[in-house]
């Protein structure tokens, strides 16, 4: 009986790793944001706000190189939004993460790297953004990912590692003393990819 149990375990794992996408190569790939900003901040009340969080999607192109140890670079567009008391802020942007990854078992591999962001639109209800500290900033992703073929569906966290404020002004508020929003991204990632 224990022999069985061994070889069915075997024979499992064997044709899972079968089936687990090992080859170099590039495709596309697209998904789901469930995304929120930073604080918020009210100059006349003088308080924080932390974002109501909201879903966005990305879609964007890859490449792989290597097998067991592999790297992924990506181009992503990605459209995010997070809620606020005084409004919605709605930001659109380009993501180069340069992801290092180990396939652990069969199918299934662990990814990280640092992502490049670079701010291509953002836009606040009912007021005006009157600067973005900086449009390119640096991130951190890591997750974990399951292939089958050349389908692959990948879990990761994204967050922002530098302070990137955008200051915001609306016609109650001076522009000596502007209201101010922390741009950096928190967000869960979910894509689904094809390799061609």
């Amino acid at each position: 009986m224990r022999n069985l149990i061994i070889t069915s375990i075997t024979t499992l794992l064997f044709s899972t790793c079968i089936y687990a996408q090992t080859e170099s190569g590039f495709g596309f790939k697209g998904g789901l944001n469930y995304n929120g900003n930073g604080d918020y901040f009210e100059s006349i009340t003088n308080n924080y706000q932390n974002a109501d969080r909201n879903i966005g999607y990305h879609i964007g192109v890859f490449g792989k190189l290597g097998s067991k140890i592999y790297f992924r670079p990506e181009l992503v567009y990605t459209a995010t939004k997070s809620d606020y008391d005084a409004g919605s802020f709605e930001l659109k942007k380009l993501d180069a993460p340069l992801l290092v990854g180990i396939n652990i078992i069969g199918p299934f591999h662990l990814f990280g790297g640092p992502s490049l962001q670079y701010i291509v639109d953002s836009d606040f209800q009912n007021s005006t953004i009157n600067t973005i500290e900086n449009d390119f900033s640096i991130g951190l992703n890591f997750g974990i990912g399951f292939n089958l073929n050349k389908i692959g569906i990948d879990l990761r966290y994204e967050r922002g590692f530098n302070d990137n404020e955008a200051t915001i002004i609306n016609n109650n508020i001076s522009s000596l003393n502007p209201n101010r929003l922390d741009t950096r991204p928190e967000q869960l990632i979910l894509s689904l990819s094809i390799m061609l």
